[in-house]
């Protein structure tokens, strides 16, 4: 007898909404948020029109997810960056930039999704949590080279300047405002350069 097993079976088993989360994010990466349908997403994902709704109540909530799920690997892949290297040091920080440009040159569309995405955006305590987490690793990784704690000012602010510059960086480049302007390649010169100037006259005495 044929195998039966197949994606419209694994609903039952909770893969269907990882399923669909998947063949959303490589839809928004081909369409845009805007040029999918869940239609669309459902039939490659193999089930029914209908079964999205059995996880997701509407389109902006499946992308909310599919925003949420971009979040939760963009934390882990800044960690691994910074766990690559001494905890409290330049190259810990400037490894976690580099994890976050990486996450947009290879994502550009989950990553416009993630910080364009407005609709319910401030009111969606999960979303905010998630973006919270991310953030954390960089204050973390800073509290340790400056050696005050997380919640210092301080350390505050020497975080907020380096995710600012990063996250603009980071646009530019998958904006293509770079060409000509930036080697491909250079970011890790380039992070290691703005790190160290921004932390290093920020040390505890």
């Amino acid at each position: 007898m044929p195998d039966k097993t197949t994606a419209r079976s694994t609903y039952h088993h909770g893969d269907l909404r990882a399923q669909l989360i998947a063949a959303v994010r490589d839809l928004v990466e081909s369409h845009g948020p805007d040029g999918f349908s869940v239609a669309e997403a459902a039939r490659r994902a193999g089930v029914s029109s209908a079964a999205p709704y059995k996880h997701f109540r509407d389109r902006p909530e499946l992308l909310r997810a599919v925003a949420a799920e971009g979040m939760d690997r963009l934390r882990a892949a800044m960690e691994a960056g910074c766990a690559r290297h001494p905890a409290g040091s330049i190259e810990a920080v400037a490894a976690i930039g580099q994890a976050y440009v990486d996450f947009a040159r290879g994502g550009p569309g989950v990553f416009r999704l993630v910080f364009g995405l407005t609709e319910g955006h401030a009111a969606d305590t999960q979303l905010q949590g998630k973006g919270w987490n991310c953030f954390s690793v960089l204050l973390q990784a800073v509290a340790r080279v400056i050696g005050l704690s997380e919640g210092h000012p301080q350390v505050q602010e020497r975080a907020y300047m380096l995710w600012a510059t990063v996250h603009g960086h980071s646009f530019l480049t998958i904006d293509g405002k770079t060409t000509g302007k930036f080697a491909p390649g250079a970011d890790w010169p380039m992070l290691m350069q703005v790190a160290a100037a921004i932390l290093r006259d920020g040390r505890a005495a």
